[in-house]
């Protein structure tokens, strides 16, 4: 205790002696006195201002009844910060969550508010009002429902921040990437243009013949027509690098080894440049392939901030679906696009882990019909697991199908998505207890327990599917399957509850 003895004063009383004082609370308004007979004595606890009530963690489990004060209870966060989480006026009880649920221990830290009396009763005491006081029992079961109710609303939007600050600390990486690449490449494109500047103006005063012009017609022509050649391997690259650059040296080209990988690059052979060997002089050949090599470079860097910007606005759009999917009217989700989305939006986590991803889309059709699916959240908690559990340079598989309707009237038919690692496998002991909340085998700190649980309900709840697990050392699978006819519980508007 945060004060020490003095702040707490516990006394053994018979309940039955307080029973004018629990007549005024919601619990024991409608109990009779003698009802509280069985119960027998219990702890009377006058709490000063400050005093902690319960510790989080601690195996001392009681249900509370403030006669008179206030409490209020806290989570501690895992950066030592406090989120409260309710509070207690007089008249009000608490404690029971822990009972009903079959926890050994509270969750929060609960203190007084005010110089506050409370009446606490030990588990056993608890579950006997259970049994002989029906009113009791109302106000226990009616307190559960709305603290569990509340705590959804909460664990749904903090598990949504989660996924955010997971996706938006990728996305940072992900903008970095292609806006570093793109001011690169303008700053080397400046470059460029003042160079095929100058080397224009030497060019332009000397004349042309019909063969030279004709000449550069036709590497100009080449050297728009695309941003990259076909692709050669390493050491067939380095070869025709080093080919290219003798022979430029040996024409008495400036700068050859510089400017050779460029046109390599671009696609650019010996024969082709043939003819500007042939119709320039030495001098003029030089300053023909280094105008060339210039004007190729540019091409290239105008590809690569076309490219870049291409991949911010993928970024965008990626963002905005996940963002938003679930404020959007009753509409048609392609399954494909949403994975597709999610995929992009952890690249950078896949990419640090060198992980691939292997995608064997077959679902026909992959459309289904939702009022805001939240589908990219539970992609998100999936994939995002899988990357944590495979091991460096690895490979995650995400795979869609579609199993047909049984023909009874109630199956709808299924769209059907498998996300497999190849990590070290969930225990046996672990398996059945994955989907419960703030379960986590992730070390402190790594992770909150919810994800699964949140992606169990948005499947089960929010679409009337279904979520299997099947795991074993290297072969970890999660196949998740959506009806066909879309979300039933969504569109009608109906509040999801907790298993």
């Amino acid at each position: 205790m945060s004060a020490g003895i003095q702040m707490i004063s516990i006394e053994r009383v018979p309940l039955k002696e307080l029973a004018e004082m629990l007549g005024h609370t919601r619990p024991f308004a409608d109990v009779p006195a003698e009802a509280l007979e069985n119960i027998g004595t219990v702890d009377r606890v006058r709490a000063k201002a400050g005093a902690t009530l319960t510790d989080p963690g601690k195996p001392e489990l009681y249900y509370w009844l403030l006669l008179e004060g206030e409490c209020r209870a806290d989570r501690i966060e895992a950066d030592g910060s406090y989120t409260n989480v309710g509070t207690a006026q007089a008249g009000e009880a608490f404690g029971e969550t822990p009972f009903l649920m079959g926890k050994t221990h509270s969750a929060f830290l609960v203190t007084a508010v005010q110089d506050s009396q409370l009446v606490r009763f030990t588990g056993e005491q608890f579950w006997s009002l259970m049994a002989c006081c029906p009113g009791v029992r109302q106000v226990v079961l009616a307190d559960m429902s709305t603290r569990l109710s509340a705590y959804q609303a909460e664990a749904l939007h903090r598990e949504k921040l989660v996924s955010l600050g997971t996706l938006a600390a990728g996305l940072m990486h992900e903008l970095h990437n292609p806006g570093s690449a793109a001011k690169r490449a303008a700053s080397q494109l400046r470059e460029n243009l003042m160079k095929l500047q100058d080397l224009s103006l030497r060019s332009a005063s000397k004349p042309k013949t019909p063969d030279q012009m004709q000449c550069m017609h036709n590497l100009l022509k080449h050297a728009m027509k695309s941003c990259h050649a076909p692709a050669l391997s390493s050491l067939e690259q380095a070869d025709a690098e080093e080919a290219l650059a003798e022979w430029l040296q040996d024409a008495g080209v400036e700068n050859a080894f510089t400017i050779a990988p460029s046109l390599v690059e671009i696609g650019f052979e010996q024969e082709e440049l043939k003819c500007a060997r042939e119709y320039f002089d030495a001098n003029s050949f030089s300053d023909a392939l280094n105008w060339l090599e210039a004007l190729v470079s540019s091409v290239s860097l105008v590809c690569a901030i076309e490219e870049s910007i291409s991949r911010v606005s993928e970024l965008a759009m990626a963002v905005k679906k996940f963002a938003y999917d679930d404020r959007s009217p009753v509409k048609e989700l392609d399954v494909h696009d949403s994975l597709q989305s999610t995929i992009t939006m952890l690249g950078h986590k896949l990419r640090i882990k060198q992980i691939a991803v292997k995608k064997k889309f077959e679902a026909s059709p992959s459309v289904i019909q939702t009022r805001g699916s939240a589908l990219s959240q539970v992609w998100t908690n999936l994939i995002d697991n899988a990357a944590d559990a495979s091991p460096m340079q690895n490979q995650i598989e995400i795979a869609t199908w579609t199993e047909p309707a049984n023909g009874n009237g109630v199956d709808p038919g299924w769209l059907v998505v498998s996300i497999t690692d190849h990590g070290p496998g969930i225990p046996t002991d672990v398996l059945p207890r994955i989907f419960e909340a703030f379960f986590t085998t992730k070390p402190q700190g790594s992770g909150t327990g919810l994800g699964l649980e949140i992606v169990h309900r948005i499947v089960t709840q929010k679409f009337g599917g279904r979520i299997d697990v099947e795991s074993q050392p290297g072969d970890t699978r999660f196949v998740v399957r959506l009806p066909l006819s879309g979300a039933s519980a969504a569109n009608n508007g109906a509040g999801a509850t907790a298993r």
